[in-house]
């Protein structure tokens, strides 16, 4: 009685439910693997016969719910609860399950059908009522990419040329972590800046999932052109030499230089002028602040005016300090190794501040000096060795590509290249 307790509710809401789950599909197929809807996630594999008194009944599992209590919410009882639970143990770890897990459940009056589970990024398991009990099996979702080209004009943020040029958010974040060791994206933007940009597109099942990495990209910035290409994991500029350097050109990805490295500047609290060691980046209370070379925690601590502050020792005898932090990382404390980009703490106001912002401090053999001055030395080229490989992956993308950065239209600049990659050789069983 529970359940057609249940199902007359979902009946009886079916116009306003439905109305609902067809608005919210399209930002749903944006950032997340497909999910349970009336249409799609009927018979991805065979199953029971539609008929005009079997409809979709989903729940999902909430915090603090545990898959009995669940199975209970979609009214089975004690009995047939165990042998379901056994049955979803057979394929999922149930104690790692967590919040957010999908059960769709197909009724026929109130005779149940079928039942749907999907596991995020991995596959959907069928459970379907027999002459014995229940039985189950797995359909693991098949992962194929397809490849998008994009090219723009930047006319105000990169986010939003990209967004013009039809890319995903991601992108843009991408793009940046790519170019993070040769342009800082506060101070080196310039109106009328070019790119144009490949990347890949997660689909599970012919349903787009994600964005991918960034595959190759063209970016025309203050006069240059800059190239950057991926092979075997890591990113290489058109005559292979990697684009990682020891220090990244700004500790925060998007924001805006509000004060600069000066040896007299007037203090905004203390209303005098003092030195000012520093580049302040004006940013939201939170945003995450990166380390931008790998090194030792040497400092994290309250550091009187400072705040909370963060100092960091690298090789070759430089220290790095971020200051007025509103909290650490986790983990942060003297001693610890990070990595570069590494999140070791968030913007804040913290210390003789007058609004949050990261004031970000570079030291050399005990000397201040500015931290824009910085210009790093990259690391080694690609061995000879493996030059023919990188060289074929960077004319297969430099053919998609403006060849020299002259014969290029900006009124094309929003024309969109859709490419698939993906075969039956390509692709491949998510989760495996």
């Amino acid at each position: 009685m529970r359940r057609l307790a249940v199902v007359g509710t979902v009946l009886s809401l079916g116009a306003v439910g439905l109305w609902v789950w067809g608005g919210e599909a399209e930002a749903r197929e944006i950032t997340t693997a497909p999910k349970f809807d009336a249409a799609a996630v009927r018979c991805p594999l065979p199953c029971a016969a539609d008929s005009a008194t079997t409809f979709p009944l989903v729940v999902t599992l909430e915090s603090g719910e545990t898959i009995d209590q669940l199975l209970e919410r979609l009214g089975f009882g004690a009995t047939e609860r165990v042998e379901l639970v056994e049955r979803l143990s057979e394929h999922l770890e149930i104690r790692k399950v967590r919040p957010g897990l999908q059960v769709a459940g197909y009724f026929e009056g109130s005779a149940p059908e079928q039942l749907q589970v999907e596991v995020r990024r991995k596959g959907r398991l069928f459970l379907e009522p027999s002459s014995d009990g229940w039985t189950s099996r797995w359909h693991p979702f098949v992962e194929s990419i397809q490849t998008r080209q994009v090219e723009g004009v930047v006319e105000g943020s990169l986010v939003g040329a990209l967004a013009t040029a039809g890319a995903p958010i991601d992108v843009a974040y991408r793009m940046a972590d790519v170019l993070r060791w040769d342009v800082d994206f506060n101070r080196d933007l310039r109106i009328g800046d070019r790119f144009q940009v490949v990347w890949e597109e997660v689909y599970l099942d012919g349903v787009r999932d994600r964005t991918g990495e960034v595959v190759g990209l063209a970016f025309w910035n203050r006069g240059r052109r800059l190239e950057a290409y991926r092979h075997n994991g890591g990113y290489y500029d058109a005559e292979g030499r990697p684009l990682q350097k020891m220090f990244l050109r700004s500790p925060l990805p998007f924001t805006r230089v509000t004060s600069r490295f000066s040896h007299r500047r007037f203090h905004p609290v203390l209303k005098t002028y003092r030195p000012h060691y520093g580049v302040d980046y004006g940013a939201p209370t939170g945003t995450p602040v990166r380390a931008t070379a790998d090194g030792v925690v040497s400092f994290a601590a309250w550091g009187k005016g400072a705040g909370r502050m963060v100092k960091i020792r690298h090789p070759n005898d430089y220290v790095t300090a971020y200051l007025h932090l509103s909290k650490f990382g986790s983990g942060i404390r003297p001693g610890r190794r990070v990595r570069q980009g590494e999140v070791i703490g968030y913007v804040g106001s913290s210390g003789l501040s007058t609004a949050p912002h990261l004031d970000y401090r570079v030291q050399l053999r005990g000397k201040w000096i500015d931290p824009l001055s910085i210009r790093s030395v990259p690391a080694d080229p690609i061995p000879s060795s493996a030059m023919a490989e990188f060289l074929q992956t960077r004319d297969d993308l430099r053919a998609r590509l403006v060849g020299d950065g002259l014969p290029w239209d900006p009124v094309e600049a929003k024309a969109e290249v859709v490419v698939a990659t993906a075969s039956d050789s390509a692709s491949r069983v998510a989760g495996r």
